[in-house]
């Protein structure tokens, strides 16, 4: 039985949620040895984030900045720790009609603007052995 190959390319990074962004960029500084070399603000997610290069791909901390936000959310149910994984992928668009036509749920019907540049879209943990899973796809300007 034959199946559709996966367009995801590599990769992106992994998404940690922290209470504290200072606190956690201190903590992976220490522990990475490098500095964060990027911190954004994502308004469609609510969060503040920071990111860190470990060798090809990244570590993303995520701070809520509302009481309402998802990840404000993750943190009072599941506290501080791995929030999702993310892959790029060439398409997001076709990667989403993939997963969907597959079964899984996807947690928007269009991608959205994302942190680094990136158009986002998430699979729900439910449909992905729980385990939030991010595509991401570069913005070409």
């Amino acid at each position: 039985m034959g199946f559709n190959r996966s367009k995801m390319t590599r990769l992106e990074h992994i998404g940690i949620a922290v209470k504290d962004l200072e606190a956690g960029n201190q903590l992976y500084q220490q522990l990475l040895g490098t500095a964060p070399y990027k911190l954004e603000a994502v308004a469609s997610e609510g969060v503040l984030t920071s990111f860190f290069k470990a060798g090809q791909s990244k570590i993303e901390l995520l701070e809520a900045t509302s009481d309402d936000s998802p990840v404000a959310k993750f943190i009072e149910k599941r506290g501080e720790g791995i929030h999702h994984i993310a892959f790029e992928v060439a398409d997001i668009r076709a990667e989403m009609k993939r997963l969907a036509a597959a079964g899984f749920q996807l947690l928007s019907n269009e991608p959205k603007p994302g942190a680094g540049n990136k158009l986002v879209c998430f699979v729900h943990p439910k449909s992905a052995n729980g385990v939030l899973v991010e595509l991401c796809q570069e913005i070409v300007r």
